[in-house]
């Protein structure tokens, strides 16, 4: 099904896999290949779009200008308030708010419609494109009308990713948008490229969801793409349309790879072509022998409907497997939860087995990933075979992923047929992926074609004794499931369906009534409308000589999301009002932090008013004296850290890392970052991304860390740094920051992206 090479890999004429071992030469030879190594390194699809998009002149650090931006109604207010408080006039380049997560404006009074006002007068102020509530998700709206074949575009929102049409695109937290808005780059080492080799044909009742968890379970755990990118090759990729591709392509953001972009041909011309816009295409390949630092071959024929059971996309197995051995694989999700939730709850999934099978409460089918035409007249395709989802407290919801579709999907009769067969259909919006929209009832499990599974995401609060699973599945299993009145079920049990695969036509026509298009032009005159909530960032200060931190928080769960680190759903609401949100930081998982980093910080302001350390940290400052007489409260600033194991997996979201910064966060220690982005998110929020790498810790929790040289540490490039467990003993222990680039120092040493931009001028 999925094989992974432990060695690079050079593709011949895009049919052809030569494993780099002690062969390779010899076999390449006989072919009559003269490329060196580093000649078909070059030859890759990714690193000829990174070459026409750098401005560094060198492919080793690249500093890359995109061609466009986009962002949602969670993250724009934020971006762009950055990008005015550092002293941006108007959008450099085209830049798209489109408003599909806080579409819920019943919720938290007037705040979610003020931050789409805000967006409509910032694009006529500062010359953007403003997409309204209920029109299209972030990513289908970019598929629709803003890939091009050999461009590169950048999203704050993590599943940013339209490779399949030929664009490279990465989502990326708000500071990285802010730095394209105030005409700066984007800087990353080049990153390594592995082939995704596709072969075969996918059988029958395996969508786009299927391959994607299989890829997903085959390459997360080992982080075998992590930062890199995916490039899809091979002679199985004609076998897929355009639309199948584009749901593999979404989901590689669970892999934790930087990008995606794949082979582009006559189907996905079509698409152009459907969309209006042809002189967007061109064909994009590899050359006849290119280089990649990894590949993986995926047999399309091998893959079976798969179910990605809780909490994570990447726990996927064949749903043929998880029906034959329901009681193992409940138990594992079960084992699960207690790393994720400990003993704050009682977790069972034992009493969904129902003579023998799985009942599910509810199903999905939604979002960039499962809204799109295709899956949905699939899905309606199957509930033919069906008297309806019946009456019981199995509901389904489905979301168009925009409102071009959902025309569509009028026009061609398959809204009427789900909704005949007991679906409920609702407008483009992405809450059920983030825990907004269609929350399931406690203890439920829901099954969604939707991006993500997360625990404490959608529908979770276990500090009020709430709990929901989600497992992801593809679309076609999610009706088939439905047709069996909400018993698992795949959907190569439905014999006989006939996917009728209706021809697709998209009309405009509503984005041309709706959409606000300022042609990139900036109205100076026009007034931007604040609503109450949305709130300035608060000032930041610049990183002092010497360092202390006190441990305020310890996770030693294998990965921590961003979720986990600031939720999602109805915390949404709040992404406007830096102070406000931050109070939920942590929440789900450690509710006594928010507390704890409060503490701290107001130890910190009185230390910036001058007052004297008082208390336990006075008793902290004696204890480092002894070693450091030196020491001196006036050049060390005092802030909080949290220690978590892998930190920051999931989503794009900044406020992961700015919520902490705002209660006083100086740093995270971690073993590793899970993502790029989330480590970008710390640093552009002057953060620190220390690594320690053992184990076993020298500190705990409510012990101060001193760390005295920091900056001419973090100015001199320090490779190691020296910091102390503040107590009798005064305990050394060595940690690290990791490669950073010049302009990455100094945001860090100026205390934030905005002061690093005001002091730069």
């Amino acid at each position: 099904m999925i094989t992974l090479l432990q060695n690079g890999a050079y593709l011949l004429n895009n049919s052809e896999i030569i494993e780099a071992n002690n062969e390779a030469e010899a076999i390449l030879k006989s072919k009559g290949v003269v490329e060196t190594k580093e000649e078909a390194k070059q030859n890759t699809m990714a690193y000829n779009i990174l070459k026409e998009h750098n401005t560094s002149g060198n492919m080793e650090k690249l500093e890359i200008k995109f061609d466009k931006i986009t962002s949602h109604d969670i993250t724009f207010v934020g971006i762009i308030q950055t990008a005015r408080a550092s002293g941006m006039e108007k959008f450099p380049l085209p830049y798209v708010l489109t408003n599909c997560h806080n579409s819920l404006c019943a919720v938290g009074g007037t705040i979610n419609e003020d931050d789409h006002m805000f967006g409509l007068t910032a694009a006529q102020k500062y010359g953007g494109v403003y997409v309204p509530l209920h029109q299209a998700v972030i990513h289908q709206f970019a598929r629709e009308m803003l890939a091009t074949c050999g461009g590169m575009i950048l999203g704050s929102d993590s599943h940013t990713r339209y490779g399949s049409l030929g664009t490279m695109a990465i989502g990326e937290g708000g500071g990285e948008l802010a730095k394209q808005l105030l005409n700066q780059t984007y800087d990353v080492n080049m990153p390594g490229i592995v082939a995704v080799y596709m072969e075969g044909t996918p059988s029958y009742g395996v969508g786009p969801q299927d391959v994607a968890l299989a890829i997903i379970g085959a390459v997360f755990n080992n982080g075998y793409v992590k930062n890199k990118v995916m490039e899809f090759v091979g002679p199985g990729i004609k076998n897929l349309s355009a639309e199948f591709r584009i749901g593999v392509d979404v989901m590689t953001t669970e892999t934790t790879c930087l990008s995606s972009i794949w082979k582009t041909d006559e189907k996905i011309k079509e698409f152009y072509d459907i969309h209006g816009r042809i002189g967007d295409y061109k064909e994009i390949a590899p050359g006849a022998c290119s280089y990649y630092d990894g590949v993986i071959k995926v047999d399309l024929g091998a893959i079976k409907p798969m179910i990605a059971m809780p909490f994570h996309p990447s726990n996927a197995y064949p749903i043929a497997d998880v029906k034959a051995n329901l009681k193992d694989y409940l138990h594992e999700c079960e084992e699960r939860a207690k790393v994720s939730f400990g003993d704050k709850i009682e977790y069972s999934l034992m009493d969904k087995i129902i003579d023998g099978n799985l009942y599910v409460e509810q199903g999905i089918i939604a979002g960039c990933a499962g809204g799109t035409f295709e899956n949905i007249c699939d899905a309606a395709d199957i509930l033919k075979k069906s008297d309806g989802i019946g009456s019981d407290k199995f509901t389904l919801s489905i979301y168009p992923s925009s409102t071009p579709v959902q025309m569509e999907l009028i026009k061609n009769g398959v809204y009427a047929t789900l909704m005949e067969k007991g679906a409920v259909m609702k407008t483009a919006f992405c809450g059920p992926c983030f825990g907004a929209g269609d929350t399931p009832s406690n203890n439920a499990f829901s099954i969604r074609h939707v991006t993500r599974n997360f625990p404490n995401r959608e529908g979770s609060k276990v500090q009020n004794g709430q709990i929901a699973s989600v497992a992801l599945m593809d679309a076609k299993s999610v009706a088939a499931t439905a047709a069996n009145k909400g018993f698992l079920a795949g959907a190569d049990e439905m014999e006989g369906v006939d996917f009728t695969k209706p021809k697709y036509y998209f009309d405009k026509s509503i984005y041309e009534t709706r959409v606000f298009d300022s042609k990139g032009v900036a109205d100076s005159s026009a007034e931007l409308v604040f609503g109450p909530n949305i709130k300035d960032w608060p000032s930041m200060t610049a990183l002092t000589d010497d360092l202390m931190l006190k441990v305020v928080s310890e996770i030693h769960d294998p990965v921590t999301t961003t979720d986990e680190l600031i939720p999602s759903g109805e915390t949404s609401s709040y992404r406007s009002n830096p102070l406000g949100l931050a109070e939920f930081t942590l929440s789900r998982r450690d509710p006594e932090y928010v507390g704890r980093a409060k503490d701290v910080y107001a130890m910190e302001v009185e230390r910036r008013e001058g007052k004297a350390p008082a208390g336990e940290l006075a008793d902290a400052y004696d204890k480092v004296k002894k070693q450091f007489p030196d020491a001196d409260a006036v050049n060390t600033a005092l802030g909080s850290t949290i220690y978590a194991v892998k930190p920051g997996d999931g989503s794009a979201r900044e406020q992961a890392a700015s919520c902490q910064k705002v209660l006083g966060a100086w740093a995270n220690i971690a073993q590793e970052y899970a993502t790029k982005r989330y480590r970008s998110n710390m640093i552009n929020w002057g953060m620190i991304p220390f690594l320690y790498e053992k184990e076993n810790l020298p500190f705990e929790l409510n012990d101060y860390i001193y760390i005295p040289g920091i900056r001419k540490a973090i100015e001199e490039k320090a490779d190691k740094i020296k910091a102390y467990v503040v107590g009798d003993a005064m305990t050394e222990f060595e940690i690290s920051i990791g490669e950073l680039t010049d302009d990455e120092r100094k945001i860090i040493l100026a205390g934030c992206l905005i002061n690093y931009n005001n002091t730069s001028k």
